[in-house]
C-alpha cells in the first residue's frame, strides 16, 4: 500500500486541522502605493495617459479594492499623474468607499446614464483630450466597446503591458502570503490521502478538500480536481463522478485563497499498488520536475524551464512536441493574484528570469486511454535562484515523504 494513503476517516483528519492563518501579514497601504507608483512610471515610458483598472484582480492589485466583476462597470482609473478616480454605480458608493484601502475620487454613474460618457468626461477634466488609454485586459468586451465609442479621439491599448511587468515580480510579502497558502494546501492534501478508501467517490473527496481547506484558514472557496483511474489521463478531468477501487490510480489538484493569493498543488499516486507502466511513468514525470527547476536560473528565460522538462520526457520516449503520449501542454504558470498569470513557462517565452517570479513547475505526462501523471509544485526566484515552496513528491512508493 502506498504510504500516508487511506487508513482514516473524513472526521478525524478535518478534526485534526486547525488554523493556519493567525501569524499572516496582509499587504501594506505602503506597498499598494508603491505599485501605483510603478505603473504610473511604465505608462510614462510608454506615453500612455490613463490605465483603465476592472473589477477584479488588477484593480486588487493596484488599489487593495476586491469587487467582483458584473453587468455594470466598476473599475478606477490611474492617470499617469495624480490620483485614482473610482468609476461606478451611483448607489455602489458606501460599499466601494467601505472596502475602499486607496482612497480616490468616487465617480457615480446613475442606472439610467453611461458609465462610459462619464468614463470620457474624467479623461477631459483630467487635462486629456487625446492619447494613448490602456484598457485592464481582463475588462469584459462590453466595456472596452463602450469606452472606445464614448472616447473615439483616444488610442486604446493593452493595459497588460503595464499590469504583467508589475504584477510577475512578488514582492516579500507576496511571496509570503503564498508561501503560508502552498502550505495550507499540502496539509490538506496529506489529509485527503488518508481519507481515502474503495467505493468513496470524487465529489465526496472534493467536499472534504472543500472543507479542509476552510479549516486551515482559507478566504473563499478552493478549486478541486480529484480523478480516479483513467480520468488521470484527462488534465483538467471528466464530467462524471469516479468511484475508487483498490489500485486505482489517483490524481488530486487542489488549491486555496490568502488574502487573495492562490496555492496550486497536484499529487499523482496509488491507492494500492501501482503497475510497472505507472511506475516507469511517475519516475519520468518527477525527472521533468526537477529538470525544469534546475533549469531556472538567472540569465536564462522562461521558455529554457520548459525546454528542460521536455527533454526528459522526449528523451524518454514519450512525445516529441505536444503529441500523445506526452506532455500536451506548457510546463508551467506565474501564479499570485490569479492563479495562471504571467509569465508562463513556454516553449519560445524569451521572457529572462528575474528575482520574484514565482511559477507552476508542472510538466504532466498524459498515456491516452490509460493513465496520467502530473506533479505539481511552485517555486519562486530568489536571492540565488529558484527556490521550491513545497517540496516534490517523493517517491511513488511515499509521495509526501513521511519515511523519507
Amino acid at each position: 500500500m502506498t504510504i500516508g494513503v487511506g487508513g482514516s476517516t473524513i472526521e478525524i483528519e478535518l478534526d485534526k486541522l486547525s488554523d493556519m492563518t493567525l501569524d499572516i501579514t496582509a499587504i501594506s497601504k505602503a506597498e499598494f502605493q508603491a505599485r501605483l507608483a510603478k505603473a504610473q512610471q511604465l505608462m510614462k515610458e510608454q506615453d500612455v495617459c490613463a490605465l483603465y483598472l476592472d473589477a477584479g484582480t488588477n484593480l486588487h492589485y493596484f488599489t487593495g479594492l476586491k469587487w467582483y466583476k458584473s453587468e455594470r462597470m466598476v473599475g478606477a482609473i490611474l492617470p499617469v499623474t495624480g490620483n485614482l478616480e473610482f468609476i461606478a454605480p451611483h448607489f455602489e458608493e458606501g460599499s466601494l468607499s467601505d472596502n475602499m484601502l486607496i482612497e480616490g475620487n468616487y465617480n457615480g454613474w446613475q442606472e439610467d446614464e453611461s458609465p462610459y460618457d462619464l468614463f470620457a468626461k474624467i479623461l477631459s477634466n483630467k487635462g486629456f483630450t487625446q492619447g494613448k488609454v490602456a484598457i485592464d485586459e481582463s475588462a469584459a468586451f462590453f466595456v472596452f466597446d463602450g469606452l472606445r465609442r464614448a472616447a473615439p479621439e483616444f488610442t486604446f491599448t493593452n493595459g497588460a503591458d503595464i499590469s504583467a511587468p508589475c504584477r510577475q515580480i512578488k514582492s516579500d510579502a507576496e511571496i509570503a502570503l503564498m508561501q503560508r497558502a502552498k502550505n495550507m494546501t499540502m496539509e490538506v492534501h496529506k489529509a485527503a490521502a488518508r481519507i481515502l478508501r474503495p467505493g468513496i467517490s470524487t465529489l465526496e473527496v472534493t467536499q472534504f478538500i472543500n472543507e479542509a481547506h476552510k479549516r486551515v484558514g482559507a478566504s473563499g472557496s478552493s478549486f478541486c480536481i480529484v480523478l480516479f483511474g483513467l480520468a488521470t489521463s484527462f488534465p483538467h478531468g471528466v464530467k462524471d463522478p469516479q468511484i475508487l477501487q483498490n489500485n486505482d490510480w489517483v490524481l488530486i489538484d487542489t488549491g486555496c485563497l490568502l488574502q487573495g493569493y492562490n496555492s496550486d498543488i497536484t499529487r499523482t499516486y496509488a491507492y494500492g499498488n501501482a503497475s510497472d507502466e505507472q511506475r516507469l511513468a511517475w519516475q519520468v514525470e518527477k525527472d521533468a520536475q526537477a529538470a525544469g527547476f534546475l533549469a531556472a536560473k538567472f540569465g536564462e528565460t522562461c521558455g529554457s524551464v520548459d525546454d528542460a522538462a521536455r527533454a526528459v520526457i522526449t528523451n524518454s520516449g514519450y512525445g516529441p512536441d505536444y503529441e500523445l503520449p506526452g506532455l500536451p501542454h506548457r510546463t508551467g504558470h506565474g501564479c499570485g493574484l490569479d492563479i495562471h498569470e504571467w509569465p508562463y513557462l513556454l516553449r519560445g517565452n524569451n521572457t529572462p528570469l528575474e528575482k520574484g517570479m514565482a511559477f507552476s513547475n508542472e510538466p504532466m505526462l498524459v498515456i491516452p486511454n490509460k493513465f496520467g501523471v502530473r506533479l505539481e509544485d511552485h517555486f519562486y526566484m530568489g536571492e540565488q535562484g529558484a527556490v521550491w515552496f513545497t517540496e516534490p513528491s517523493y517517491s511513488v512508493d511515499d509521495p509526501f515523504g513521511l519515511e523519507a
